[in-house]
Parts: structure tokens; sequence; C-alpha cells
């Protein structure tokens, strides 16, 4: 069925009406609605709730039954693997909903991958239906923004813990940890390392977390200098594990937490004249095409991107029906891929090879 988005805005006390009973300026209050980022936090809730109890409306707020048939996909780039797998998820699911998707990257993003507020003002003038954010980090007034609205939107990965009521879909991350881990302790490694992305991303704590409960589970000592972060970028990863050759009792084992480190990886490796796995044993994590690409082939944990967002589209569908989910937050199962880039521990340990 096409809906349409209605014009109209409902009646309701001035914006002047509103910052008096906030006890603050018509200006600030102003900065709130549009979500301004130079509000106080306490300032912020106390305009927010006299927005609410006055019923004031800046905007034609969201209106499931006058919607149209458009949702906005929000990704960090569509330069990336990872960024069509889930393109493709959520193209299908759209396509099985007869909805159509509008997809922004780069340009709606500052430092830090926040979306723009621009950017949610033209959500509002071309009529969006709902939003899907892929690895995104809004801040608290973007959030009240699209609350303030009733802008159904649904979090893929979230890169911070999402507030409270906020529907997001991820993989099981911490369990992955746990069986990439498993799998290089299985094979009789116990000096194994692991590079990481951001220290503060939900997803990369959840898996180094994992890491460490496996290592625990099997009684092998955690030794801090194996754990290195990398920012999910290929070239801190390389350096991340140069310095991890460099250690004096260096790992035979690493797990990485994303495919593309992996590359960085495989390079710092290479550069030392190392082998893998002979020399050094490499779990990845994502299960992008360039895990099959690599020589050898890269063992990885697969989460499943293209399915984790059919299901965040599916989960949109139902709240713009004005359905709500029993549950905020839904995991996804991975699963390891095995391939060719692990064995077992040379007897001789690694060779420490020639200088990078």
């Amino acid at each position: 069925m096409v809906r349409t988005e209605s014009a109209s805005v409902t009646a309701g006390p001035t914006l002047a009406v509103v910052a008096r009973e906030a006890g603050v300026s018509v200006p600030t209050a102003s900065k709130v609605v549009n979500g301004r980022e130079d509000v106080a936090p306490e300032t912020r809730r106390r305009v927010t709730e006299a927005l609410d109890r006055l019923g004031y409306v800046r905007r034609p707020r969201f209106d499931a039954a006058k919607a149209s048939g458009l949702v906005d996909l929000v990704v960090h780039s569509l330069e990336s693997s990872w960024s069509g797998a889930v393109l493709h998820g959520v193209e299908a699911a759209a396509h099985d909903a007869g909805l159509e998707v509008v997809v922004s990257a780069g340009l709606t993003r500052t430092r830090g991958g926040r979306p723009e507020r621009g950017w949610l003002d033209k959500l509002i003038a071309r009529g969006s239906s709902g939003v899907l954010f892929n690895l995104a980090e809004l801040t608290e007034s973007q959030y009240a923004w699209l609350d303030q609205h009733r802008i159904p939107y649904v979090m893929i990965d979230p890169v911070l813990e999402p507030p409270a009521g906020v529907v997001s879909v991820g993989a099981a991350n911490w369990h992955g940890g746990v069986t990439a881990t498993e799998h290089l302790l299985s094979l009789g490694h116990e000096r194994i390392a692991v590079v990481a992305g951001h220290q503060r991303k939900m997803c990369s704590n959840a898996r180094v977390a994992g890491y460490r409960s496996a290592l625990a589970t099997a009684g092998v000592r955690q030794r801090p200098e194996y754990v290195r972060h990398a920012g999910f970028d290929e070239s801190v990863a390389r350096r991340r594990m140069r310095e991890l050759l460099d250690l004096p009792e260096p790992p035979t084992a690493v797990f990485v937490c994303s495919d593309r480190m992996a590359l960085g990886v495989y390079e710092a490796l290479a550069e030392r004249g190392l082998s893998v796995p002979d020399d050094m044993s490499v779990v990845g994590f994502d299960d992008l095409p360039e895990a099959r690409w690599l020589t050898p082939a890269l063992t990885t944990v697969r989460q499943p991107l293209s399915e984790m967002a059919a299901t965040a589209l599916r989960l949109l569908v139902r709240m713009m029906d004005g359905d709500r989910p029993e549950s905020t937050r839904t995991e996804l199962s991975t699963r390891l891929v095995e391939r060719a880039s692990t064995a077992g521990p040379q007897v001789q340990g690694v060779r420490r090879g020639r200088a990078g």
C-alpha cells in the first residue's frame, strides 16, 4: 500500500509558552527542538518534558496511517563489503515489504560517525517512514529529536550501548569471541593474542570479553601484553602485530576482531618472513569476501550481516505499523568458518624473522 505523509501541523502552544514552562529562553528551547548539541543535559531534560507535557509539535509527527513507503538506511560508508552485505539484506527485506530505500553515507556523518543535524531535517522533508542506522553513533540530542518527532528507527550494530528502549540488532559477539579462542585452544595453542577494535565500541568489547572467558575456562593464563587495540584499522593492526612479534615471548596464534584488520596482520607476518599458519595461526571475525581472497584463506567467525540488516528492516516495519518489539535487543548467532589459516603450534614456537 502506498502511503503519503501528512503536511498538517497539529495546533498547540507556541515555543515561547514551552520556554516559559521550562524556565529557559526561547532560543534555548529552539535549540532543543532542533536537536542542537550546545544545551546542558539538565536543561534539555526540562525542555523535553515541557514539550511533551504541553503537546508542542514543531513539525508533523510520524503517523503510521499516513506514512510513505520510503525508509532511510544510514551507513558509515558505501566503499566497504560490510556495507554491501547490509545493503543487500535491507534491499531484499524492503522488497518483500513493498518499501523503497534511500541510502545515505559519508556526507551524512560528522566526526565520530554522528549523522549531521541537517540530515535529520531532510528526513522529515522527504517523508521517510522510518530509519535504519548502521554502525552509527547518535548523540543524546539526536535520539531526543527522533523521539520528539516520533520517527520509528532501528540501530544495526550500534557503536555504543543505545539508550533504554532503543531497538537494535547485532550479532552474538561474545559467543563469537569464545568460539574463535576455543578453536585455537583446541589446536594446542596457549599463547593466544587478540587484536581488538575500539576500546569504547560495544561489539569489540564483547569479542574481547569472549576471548578472556575462553582462556579462563581453559585455565590458560591471560597476558595483558597480548591484548592490543587497533580501532578496526588495517594499518594500525599491522603495527599491533609487529608489536606482538617483538615481545620476548610472542604469541603462536592471534584472534583478530575483524577480517579487515586480519589483512594488516597478514602483511606484518609477511614482512617478518613468517607464514600462516606454520608460524602463526590467525582467526578473523565477520566472514567478509576478503576472508576467502587471502592466502591462505582466513578462518573466521561469521556474523550474519545481511540477516541482521533484514531483521532490522522487519522490526522497523512492525514499529511503523504501531507494534513494539517485546525485546529491544536482538542478537543473531555467529559461527566459526574453518579455512586454512589455523594449525597446531610449532614445537620451536614463532621465529622472530627479520625486522620489518
